[in-house]
């Protein structure tokens, strides 16, 4: 198991311990479609009237040159959603002034209709999300791909195609979901744990939760703003991301092995320089590091979700 993956294992189990008391959670196994690039049929519907939908050539856009600022646009206008009544839906909004090319990772048992769509700036779309879903969606930017759905993007990068088969490429803002997990419960987050590419915050509808997170991506915590990236960080190809401490720097202190591995040796308050805090103060409510418990989120009923890219 590479790396990341162990660190987002890792993180899940001690947070849902901690939320729910009894059970770790987990987010489901992501399934494969050998190098098709397709979705695989299942009970999610991608709808949208601006997004490339599933089975058609997608949208082709030449990569970004020049550094995009996260700025909002203008409130994205909404598409009816062309979901079964009652179903659980999925809203991803692009409030950024670029174009941007969403994605999520593949899960064989409980699929979605698409992993991959197309959101100009001020445009949404709205998918169905089977009940027991688990998965991440993020966002990639400077993408290009031919009439077969093969390209490659920037950031977020998802094996070069543009119905993703896998795991996207770091650093990115993660979305990540486990619904049903444990207790009629959902668990998600915003994880900044491999990094950041776009600004992202998530809300929830159709609840008996209350919702930790404004209609504007801002918390208790503070609001969504852009991330101060040191320069030793960041990442620069067109757009700049910034990429975590651990692979910058590749010393055994920031990326929480040897002598510092384990949650009560992995302690950013003693490293020479606080790194997590670059993610905390763009994104209060967000995973900062490994062994981050404060971002995880919980909602009761059977919930729907909008995520945003895009500051407050």
């Amino acid at each position: 198991m590479r790396r990341r993956g162990a660190a987002v294992h890792r993180r899940w189990r001690a947070a849902a311990s901690a939320a729910a008391g009894l059970c770790a959670v987990l987010l489901a196994a992501c399934g494969t479609d050998p190098g098709s690039g397709q979705p695989v049929a299942g009970a999610g519907t991608a709808t949208t009237a601006v997004a490339s939908p599933a089975g058609s050539a997608p949208a082709t856009a030449p990569p970004s040159t020049s550094a995009a600022s996260p700025t909002r646009s203008a409130t994205p206008k909404a598409t009816r959603p062309a979901v079964p009544a009652g179903a659980r839906t999925l809203t991803i909004v692009n409030a950024m002034d670029q174009t941007i090319w969403v994605a999520s990772n593949r899960n064989a048992k409980y699929p979605l209709a698409a992993t991959g769509w197309r959101l100009a700036p001020g445009q949404r779309t709205t998918i169905g999300l089977p009940d027991k879903w688990g998965g991440r969606i993020w966002g990639r930017t400077g993408c290009a791909f031919d009439a077969s759905g093969h390209g490659h993007c920037q950031t977020g990068d998802c094996g070069g195609v543009f119905q993703c088969v896998g795991s996207g490429a770091t650093p990115a803002t993660l979305g990540e979901f486990s619904l049903s997990a444990w207790g009629g419960m959902d668990f998600y987050d915003v994880s900044m744990v491999d990094g950041s590419n776009l600004p992202m915050y998530i809300n929830i509808s159709h609840t008996t939760s209350k919702d930790p997170v404004s209609s504007t991506g801002c918390s208790s915590g503070g609001c969504t703003k852009p991330v101060n990236c040191p320069s030793a960080m960041r990442v620069s190809a067109g757009v700049v991301a910034c990429e975590t401490a651990c692979a910058a720097f590749n010393n055994d202190t920031y990326c929480c092995r040897g002598a510092w591995s384990g949650r009560d040796k992995c302690i950013p308050s003693k490293w020479p320089a606080d790194y997590t805090k670059v993610f905390k103060n763009a994104e209060p409510y967000a995973y900062s590091y490994a062994y981050d418990d404060s971002a995880t989120m919980s909602c009761k009923g059977r919930c729907s979700y909008r995520v945003t890219f895009g500051i407050t």
